[in-house]
């Protein structure tokens, strides 16, 4: 297919909509074909930090292809395949489980309960014992022994980072989603609640109150946001997080409500900040900072998904019809998407840390790729 100029691919009326569609769907293939290759692409990085850092000590080759960017990685072929039913998409998941069943799971952290999320998904739907056995194991871990920081937050431990009395964005879509999900499907109501003073604590201490954007993280060791970075991937969490959870389980009106308010005020804030690109700011209120496609697909995707919902105004469409110009053009002819900034530490001295991060191919920049061109195509 011919390429569209960026200039004109959002101007529906000169009856270019359906030529758009066909390239979402062009894209959408590229990303796909490429998926299995992200998702077991090795981060040497990663690794080799793991040679000294491994808090646990346990066998390192275990968190090789168990850790947050694959969780996440994992989420988005699910929802391909809850939304079409392809048993492509079934069949990637079930065959990562089973491979990574067999070379033994990593030590229980937040980062690496990220892909118990899709496999509490995919219990429900294959009611298969060994992963229903799992899933109770981690959630379990998550109430009972995953340190707490003061008021019973969820403390962002990682495989090579203590964190202690930390509580971080990132924990909400990485580990909390999960215990709702298993709680839902198993009808236990204690991890539900557990789930839902999660949130509650999280908005609490990250969110900010002069422009309704999300922090990176709080230490209740100094009690404070450390450089109130409100960085660009951390806010897209929270924007995919909360539609998500509010589709998972049924709030009370109250609690509902309250997220909403949370939601709406942000995608507020984000509407104010987003580039003329259409992207946004690895720090949302810096515009100095580079554009980063990994949030910008996030933002656009829950956005787009909070309105189908129901749970935020229509007019906000346009804010994350936007984002499809840059994002259509990041995705090159092997599927992979660009301007992708790598996993990101706590920014503990400076700002200019998250200026700093490299850019590379991520499984989790794909898998967010996806969401925003499929959440397109159903508009």
């Amino acid at each position: 297919m011919k390429s569209i100029k960026s200039d004109s691919v959002l101007n529906y009326q000169d009856g270019r909509k359906e030529e758009l569609r066909e390239l979402i769907k062009v894209k959408l293939e590229l990303l796909i074909k490429s998926f299995k290759d992200t998702l077991y692409e090795d981060d040497k990085t990663f690794f080799q930090n793991m040679i000294t850092n491994n808090l646990v000590g346990d066998d390192i080759n275990r968190y090789k292809h168990w850790e947050w960017p694959q969780g996440v990685g994992l989420f988005g072929i699910w929802k391909m395949f809850e939304e079409t039913r392809e048993a492509m998409y079934l069949d990637t998941i079930e065959k990562y489980y089973d491979k990574q069943f067999m070379i033994g799971l990593p030590a229980k952290n937040v980062n690496t309960t990220a892909p118990l999320l899709t496999l509490a998904y995919l219990y429900e739907y294959t009611n298969k014992e060994i992963y229903k056995d799992v899933c109770i194991e981690w959630a379990n871990w998550l109430v009972n022994d995953l340190p707490k920081t003061k008021e019973g937050g969820f403390q962002h431990l990682t495989s090579d980072s203590l964190n202690d009395e930390e509580i971080w964005v990132d924990t909400l879509f990485m580990t909390v989603l999960f215990l709702a999900k298993i709680g839902k499907v198993l009808n236990r109501n204690d991890w539900i609640d557990e789930a839902k003073y999660q949130f509650l604590l999280h908005i609490k201490y990250l969110s900010d109150r002069k422009t309704g954007l999300w922090y990176h993280g709080w230490t209740f060791n100094g009690m404070h946001n450390f450089t109130e970075a409100l960085w660009g991937r951390g806010n897209c969490w929270i924007t995919v997080a909360i539609p998500e959870f509010l589709s998972i389980i049924q709030c009370e009106p109250s609690m509902e409500r309250f997220l909403v308010e949370a939601l709406l005020r942000q995608v507020d804030a984000l509407e104010a900040y987003q580039d003329s690109s259409g992207m946004w700011h690895t720090l949302i209120d810096d515009s100095t900072s580079y554009v980063e496609a990994s949030a910008t697909c996030g933002i656009a995707f829950g956005i787009l998904k909070a309105v189908h919902m129901g749970l935020i105004d229509n007019k906000y469409v346009k804010c994350a019809n936007k984002a499809i110009n840059p994002i259509l053009d990041l995705i090159d002819e092997e599927g992979l998407l660009g301007q992708v900034s790598y996993g990101t530490y706590m920014g503990r001295k400076t700002k200019q840390y998250y200026k700093d991060v490299e850019i590379r191919t991520m499984p989790y920049g794909q898998t967010m790729a996806l969401l925003f061109l499929f959440e397109m195509l159903r508009s």
